[in-house]
């Protein structure tokens, strides 16, 4: 069963029979997404006067819901949002053509780059939001995130039980990620691991910025060598932690950063890259596997056909290129 709504037109009362996705979920939050363009503080209002009921009976912020619930909410006046900020088809038809995996917890998509994964800071709609319009009879929760130039796997939850199952799972390091990567230079090893803790500020305009400090968070990646390019080497990295661009400072660290990143890159290698067909971060979130309530998740997304074709030029145009510093932070 899944969450309904119906009205007392006269009142405008709406009584929301509680489903099973949101089974566990603070009433709170649950009405942050509830009661969209309501402001937080308007909503804690209501649950502090008494105005939000489940089953009859007064909630307090930290009540838990449960399937089969009756939550009442008063008439609540909603920011109208403008006719223009609909996302456009062509975008809501590509991430609603990305999914790869379904079933009555989880949804996944191949996520194309340049997508984000959730609106905010300048981006109108992410991922969850062009989900949310192909599907508006479904709940869809977003579990995990993927930088918006970062492509592949991306998992959304259908379910209460589904979101912080697998969420904790990935607090706990039970979760297996791993990205395919186009990395610079020829690392000495073809199979090592950089344990560099991180740390993350915003700068003035906004933007995330994230270095190797030793007052950072522990940061551990294992990457392993796949093929070898002219000038740089494919590579597979495996989280050990999740940290944000961990695998694009870690690269950076080490003296061989990623091919196409704006960010963390060598900006010279990046713009030969685009002369030869690369427009992007070369970065593919390629698996994810896990383990939840006795069954196990393995989900995989094939290196793009953009990536792929430009590995075909590198392999062939690849060999006039010369990319060498002259002295990497590490003997990688």
């Amino acid at each position: 069963m899944q969450t309904a709504t119906s009205h007392d037109a006269p009142h405008g009362v709406r009584q929301v029979a509680i489903g099973p996705e949101r089974d566990g979920q603070r009433i709170d939050n649950a009405l942050v997404t509830l009661l969209k363009g309501v402001p937080k503080s308007m909503i804690y209002r209501l649950l502090r006067t008494g105005q939000v009921r489940v089953n009859g009976k007064r909630a307090k912020p930290d009540t838990r819901l449960a399937d089969g619930d009756t939550l009442r909410i008063p008439p609540v006046r909603v920011a109208e949002r403008p006719e223009g900020n609909a996302p456009a088809g062509g975008l809501v038809a590509s991430v609603a053509d990305a999914v790869i995996f379904e079933d009555k917890h989880f949804l996944v998509i191949d996520k194309p780059s340049g997508v984000a994964s959730h609106g905010g800071s300048g981006v109108s709609h992410g991922a969850i939001e062009l989900l949310r319009a192909a599907r508006p009879q479904e709940h869809l929760e977003l579990v995990h995130r993927l930088d918006r130039d970062t492509s592949g796997v991306l998992v959304f939850a259908r379910t209460r039980a589904g979101l912080t199952g697998l969420q904790a799972a990935i607090r706990a390091g039970e979760v297996i990620k791993q990205y395919l990567c186009l990395m610079l230079g020829h690392p000495s090893k073809a199979k090592f691991d950089v344990n560099a803790p991180l740390l993350k500020s915003v700068l003035q305009g906004g933007e995330r910025m994230v270095r190797v400090a030793e007052n950072g968070k522990p940061s551990l990646t294992f990457f392993r060598e796949m093929e070898q390019y002219p000038s740089a080497r494919l590579m597979l990295a495996t989280l050990g932690t999740g940290r944000t661009h961990q695998i694009r400072v870690h690269a950076a660290h080490i003296g061989h950063p990623l091919a196409g990143d704006p960010k963390y890159g060598d900006h010279e290698m990046n713009k030969r890259f685009r002369d030869m067909g690369l427009n992007r971060l070369f970065l593919h979130a390629s698996h994810m596997s896990f383990d939840l309530d006795g069954r196990s998740y393995s989900f995989s997304a094939p290196l793009p056909d953009d990536l792929k074709d430009f590995l075909d030029v590198l392999s062939v145009k690849g060999k006039r290129l010369l990319w060498m510093k002259e002295k990497s932070r590490t003997d990688f």
